[in-house]
């Protein structure tokens, strides 16, 4: 069995984040994802609701805004309740296992399309990957790309590129 999502779009509030009884850190927010366009239709958007936890909870609250583009992927979780009138209720979540921030792309003129996310704090230079054996491609790391899914949010540095940079 397969249960995987992967989302993009924005975050439609400022995501805030709590802490379990038992310490944990965890935030929810809801991101509103754009449906494919069909001709002569209006724009539909789905408002999907997310959870976060621990270390990539922290990280979106540190990196990410209202309204900032955002990539998450992750699993989806149902749960059953019933209301205070008696009810019964089922809620759809995906529970974020990793986010990524979304650069840019391109668009149909030719132009960048500038998202508008705000940088993280204390980018680093690009770097490249250990050098290869003779014979072998050397890939560079790539440099529009940023992803955090574990590990320490003080530990991450964002690499800075342009779409010239991608190897397709």
């Amino acid at each position: 069995m397969l249960n995987r999502a992967v989302l993009m779009g924005r975050l439609t509030v400022v995501p805030e984040l709590r802490t379990t009884p038992n310490g944990i850190p965890v935030t929810s927010f809801n991101i509103a994802v754009d449906r494919p366009m069909t001709r002569g239709a209006e724009r539909q958007t789905d408002f999907i609701d997310i959870v976060a936890w621990r270390n990539t909870a922290e990280f979106v609250c540190k990196y990410f805004q209202k309204g900032s583009p955002i990539v998450i992927e992750g699993r989806i979780q149902v749960s059953s309740y019933t209301t205070r009138e008696g009810e019964k209720r089922r809620r759809f979540e995906v529970v974020a296992d990793n986010v990524n921030f979304v650069v840019g792309a391109a668009r149909n003129d030719g132009g960048q399309q500038n998202y508008g996310y705000q940088q993280a704090p204390q980018a680093a230079p690009a770097q490249t990957r250990p050098a290869a054996q003779p014979g072998y491609y050397q890939e560079p790391v790539p440099e529009a790309s940023v992803a955090f899914s574990s590990g320490n949010a003080d530990d991450f540095s964002e690499i800075i590129g342009g779409e010239d940079d991608l190897p397709f």
